[in-house]
């Protein structure tokens, strides 16, 4: 809940305030609030039994292995292939893990390619969201499950780019038909934000959505035999036997 509302207060925040308010610093900010919750909620789950020894060293490979991938990746044209560990390790492992998983692997991945700027932490915001609604999704058995995820992959991809433009569209400055106008009414903010969206933003979110879904039809299946074989070995989420997922055949 409290990252839910952290989230929605720091992506909208601007078509709510006054032309007079100074939030300049708002990247700086949520970084600092965003850390300390991050880690909270890792200490919470180890001490709570929710996820082990072994869940942490997972966290970790899965961490780097999508570092690697955004490496490759590095968001040419949307290609990010960052987000096949993050929905199937989401998926397999449950919220928690899911909430850690997509907040530290956008902060591991922006340190090695250099894509620290405040932007990051709104990135970890949305990766968050991103990995929390692919452990939220319901259980589905089979290929289902896959053909599930693929179609989850398309909405995630869009969400995460409207938002990330949203974070962006503030700064753009300038006055044009598409600019955020400070302290503007409501209607015509959102209007000039669509607008700008769907002139800039769409060509990368697209070939994002295409390609994530691609991945997790082709790949999925093996990648998640592969991780609930480990989910029988180790502590995840514990807690939450509601989202224990159906075994993919």
């Amino acid at each position: 809940m409290l990252v839910g509302v952290i989230g929605v207060g720091a992506f909208t925040w601007p078509l709510f305030i006054s032309a007079s308010s100074q939030v300049q610093n708002s990247g700086h900010w949520l970084f600092l609030v965003l850390l300390p919750l991050v880690l909270a909620v890792g200490i919470s789950a180890i001490t709570h039994g929710r996820i082990d020894v072994r869940a942490v060293a997972l966290l970790g490979v899965l961490i780097a292995f999508a570092t690697a991938l955004r490496t490759v990746g590095a968001g040419q044209a949307g290609i990010e292939p960052i987000w096949l560990p993050i929905i199937l390790g989401a998926r397999v492992f449950g919220r928690e893990f899911a909430f850690l998983l997509g907040t530290l692997s956008l902060f591991a991945s922006a340190l090695i390619t250099g894509g620290v700027g405040p932007w990051l932490p709104y990135q970890m915001l949305a990766a968050a969201a991103v990995a929390l609604g692919a452990a939220s999704l319901p259980r589905c058995s089979g290929r289902v499950e896959i053909f599930v995820l693929a179609g989850y992959a398309i909405v995630a991809s869009l969400a995460y780019g409207l938002l990330m433009d949203l974070q962006f569209w503030p700064w753009l400055g300038g006055n044009t038909s598409i600019s955020y106008v400070a302290g503007g009414a409501l209607t015509e903010n959102v209007r000039h934000f669509l607008v700008f969206h769907a002139t800039t933003g769409l060509a990368w979110d697209i070939p994002r959505a295409i390609f994530t879904a691609f991945l997790i039809l082709t790949l999925g299946t093996p990648i998640m035999r592969a991780l609930q074989r480990v989910n029988r070995r180790a502590a995840f989420s514990s807690s939450e036997p509601d989202f224990q997922r159906a075994e993919i055949s």
